[in-house]
């Protein structure tokens, strides 16, 4: 009989999962639905990157885009894991076609969702989603210790983005941090059954505790506009 390799990761990720059962509470909700590892999941984004330079002839330079991210089909990684191509594709204007921006790779693994981003192994989530939960971002690779927990005034809460209503949508706060001469503020939105619906990224240099008065740093912001399945 021909087994094809999605069966054997498939076959290996439910043995995996048998073997760590002992460790799980079947009545706890896990609440992995935050991070939907299905394929043809869709997610589309208004995007917004504000380049700052005083040095620069513009000093605050602003490009504003749309990101289409999307789970393509399971592979096994260089860990043998069973993960999915997680495909970013881009374009300037709604009516241009998409343009493929990065192939990255995802998984859930130790009940923690990871993300291989420019080579960089990153934990965006770890379950069960609950308030006193405290995890390292980069804690699989070799970047600063970036400190990230889900906050506590909007947990399973529902928000609007965009016009469109997400019933149950947790934050993530990653960085928040301000002084003389530094303001850093990162967090990340997830909906259920969706995945990423939001993106604040603020890293400057100011000057005299004045936000405005910046010497050089990078924003992003992620807005979600449409989502599905392909």
């Amino acid at each position: 009989m021909k087994v094809n390799l999605r069966q054997i990761l498939l076959c290996s990720f439910g043995i995996l999962i048998l073997g760590c059962k002992k460790d799980v509470d079947s009545n706890l909700n896990y609440h992995s639905d935050y991070y939907p590892l299905i394929q043809g999941t869709f997610v589309v984004y208004e995007a917004l990157e504000i380049a700052h330079d005083a040095q620069a002839i513009i000093q605050h330079d602003s490009t504003k885009f749309f990101i289409k991210t999307v789970i393509d089909e399971p592979l096994e990684d260089l860990e043998g894991d069973l993960a999915y191509k997680f495909i970013r594709y881009w374009k300037i204007n709604l009516n241009d076609e998409w343009v493929v921006k990065d192939v990255w790779t995802t998984k859930l693994k130790h009940f923690r969702v990871e993300l291989m981003e420019e080579n960089q192994r990153t934990v965006k989530l770890i379950f069960p989603v609950k308030l006193d939960q405290i995890w390292n971002i980069n804690s699989l690779n070799s970047n600063s210790e970036l400190n990230a927990q889900y906050d506590e005034n909007t947990l399973h809460a529902s928000r609007i983005f965009n016009d469109l209503t997400f019933d149950s949508t947790v934050q993530i706060n990653q960085q928040d941090f301000f002084s003389l001469v530094d303001h850093r503020k990162k967090f990340e939105v997830y909906a259920k059954n969706v995945g990423l619906i939001y993106k604040f990224y603020k890293d400057n240099d100011i000057l005299n505790f004045d936000t405005l008065n910046i010497r050089y740093g990078r924003e992003i912001y992620y807005k979600v506009i449409d989502f599905g399945k392909e």
